[in-house]
């Protein structure tokens, strides 16, 4: 499996399964409409490439942690003894701290290739198999009720 190096975000909310990513990747404007209200941002700004790409989210320009990481040179939280530091405690959004606080110890275990697969397996919905984003709750293809967060 190749794994895209963009889309592994340092603090361990893995890109390849983000609402933001996944609907500028597929140019979903049903979903970029939804999301300019749940971020107050423009059509235009509901853009990502990956957080560790040329062209991230408008949110994840400036990110403390991303910042934290590549001064002590390491890829990820996953890499670091200090963990979880005041920049996860202080992390602005609580279901993020939450994914952040289950995630970066199972990248640790699991290294990075099974890290990833594990978390496109974990946004998948149970009955149809349809991928997910991080934080949906309902599948779009078969309507079933999720919580996988």
């Amino acid at each position: 499996m190749a794994v895209n190096k963009e889309l592994l975000a340092p603090c361990g909310l893995y890109c390849g399964v983000c609402s933001i990513y996944l609907a500028h990747r597929d140019n979903n404007v049903k979903v970029k409409e939804k999301l300019t209200g749940v971020y107050g941002v423009s059509l235009e700004e509901v853009q990502c490439e990956g957080c560790l790409s040329a062209n991230p989210f408008v949110y994840c320009r400036s990110c403390a942690i991303k910042d934290s990481v590549k001064e002590k040179g390491y890829e990820g939280c996953h890499q670091c003894d200090e963990f979880p530091c005041e920049h996860i405690d202080n992390f602005a959004i609580p279901i993020g701290k939450k994914l952040i606080l289950r995630a970066i110890p199972q990248w640790r275990e699991m290294g990075t290739e099974a890290w990833v697969k594990a978390e496109e397996d974990r946004y998948k919905c149970p009955e149809c198999g349809y991928a997910l984003f991080r934080g949906a709750k309902r599948c779009r293809e078969c309507k079933t009720e999720v919580d996988l967060d």
